[in-house]
């Protein structure tokens, strides 16, 4: 035992000595995660509150163009601008702006569209009424005249992003879909000659978003939750880092074999290593946790609310270390310089926080890479963090996660362990 304390006073004074590898351990972490924060709060907000300039050209001057210009201002979201530098803007004007980046979108609603529609929905309306034999005069005629289909046209700026594009496209739809149904349940009064409302304009289904309930109170995610957990992982993760070029540093200077002609084994020097790290990684995270909770809140974002299990979520934490340390413990005992284990332990922390989910979503990923996220320990790890702040998991619930995290660490260690032997019997 008081071998191995000695062990691990000795890596704690090397890491004490490392002043670039302790910032990289504890202040690129909070950075990192206030930064991608703030962001992100400050993109939502401005989605949310700042109004977009769109340009909006009715050659219409009806009753359906009059109804989407009332609808996009009820919205709040967009600003309308039918003139610039006090003249009004024509299609082609539109288009050049659209796609030199200057507007994000324009909308041309088409001539004669309120008298088409209301031609078209007389001529069905007539020829329904006919086939139960209510309007048997008109139905010749309603059958003989054909009506050109009308297009509203949008333009938009090529460097959009495709939500956007398809959040546009599905409201204006649903605007004009809430037209022609009231312009039909119009044209069957007037047809049937009567005055009393036959039909109730207000939506019979709508939407409710539910949230969990939990002590008593409604919990609404918010980015805080999804960023803390994300980014601790990522911290934690960059132990590789240091880690291995310890390692590495310790082969090359010698200080390894010296070690060795010790009276203490190989386990003893591994076991502080990881003790060290464990530790360290556990300061990351519970520093992060405390800047969510107690710094957010100072800066404007909103305090990290978690609705599961302190202890649930450090064993989570725990075992997210053992897996990060056995990866920079493998790396070290491969990597033959500094130079070979910094890029790579660095490139390979990206590259699975990428295919992990912690930038995109799983869900949003190409099918082939959601099934390549399931084998990275970063996606474990985060499902393990998601499962006890949002979902309110049980030990049970987390068991999964834990078992691969432990797995990836013994199954790394044991082939650290074996590589080791190898090159010390050649």
């Amino acid at each position: 035992m008081y071998k191995l304390w000695i062990a691990t006073y000795k890596e704690f004074l090397l890491l004490k000595r490392d002043f670039g590898g302790l910032i990289i351990l504890f202040i690129m972490p909070l950075v990192l995660v206030i930064t991608v924060t703030l962001i992100q709060d400050s993109s939502f907000k401005e989605i949310n509150e700042a109004k977009i300039p769109i340009l909006f050209i009715d050659y219409d001057n009806g009753e359906v163009s009059q109804s989407i210009t009332e609808n996009l201002q009820k919205s709040n979201t967009f600003e309308i601008v039918t003139k610039i530098k006090g003249k009004k803007i024509v299609e082609k004007t539109a288009s050049d702006l659209v796609l030199k980046g200057k507007y994000q979108l324009a909308i041309i609603i088409p001539e004669n569209l309120s008298i088409n529609l209301n031609a078209k929905v007389n001529q069905n309306v007539t020829k329904i009424l006919g086939e139960f034999g209510l309007d048997e005069e008109n139905e010749g005629e309603a059958v003989l005249q054909k009506i050109k289909q009308q297009e509203i046209k949008l333009f938009f700026d090529p460097a959009t992003q495709l939500s956007f594009k398809n959040g546009i496209k599905n409201a204006i739809d649903k605007m004009v879909s809430k037209i022609e149904t009231q312009s039909i349940y119009t044209a069957f009064q007037k047809e049937l000659e009567t005055e009393e409302s036959l039909f109730e304009a207000k939506n019979f289904i709508k939407f409710t978003e539910v949230f969990t309930e939990n002590r008593q109170k409604i919990i609404r995610p918010n980015s805080v939750q999804h960023n803390v957990p994300a980014w601790s992982l990522f911290a934690i993760f960059f132990i590789i880092i240091p880690l291995s070029i310890n390692i590495v540093k310790e082969k090359n200077q010698g200080t390894f074999v010296r070690l060795q002609t010790n009276p203490v084994s190989n386990l003893t020097i591994l076991s502080s290593k990881i003790i060290v790290y464990l530790l360290v990684c556990m300061l990351q995270f519970i520093m992060m946790l405390l800047v969510g909770k107690f710094i957010f809140p100072l800066i404007g974002l909103e305090s990290l609310i978690i609705n599961g299990s302190y202890f649930l979520l450090f064993i989570v934490a725990l075992f997210v270390g053992l897996a990060a340390i056995g990866f920079g413990v493998l790396l070290g005992t491969i990597a033959s310089s500094p130079e070979q284990s910094a890029p790579f332990g660095a490139t390979s922390v990206v590259v699975l926080a990428a295919i992990g989910g912690v930038w995109i979503p799983v869900f949003a990923m190409p099918k082939f890479m959601q099934i390549i996220a399931k084998i990275s320990p970063m996606n474990w790890g985060l499902n393990g963090f998601y499962d006890v702040i949002l979902r309110d998991a049980k030990f049970v619930d987390i068991l999964p996660e834990i078992s691969l995290l432990g797995l990836f660490f013994i199954v790394l260690l044991t082939i650290s362990i074996y590589i080791d032997k190898l090159k010390n019997a050649i």
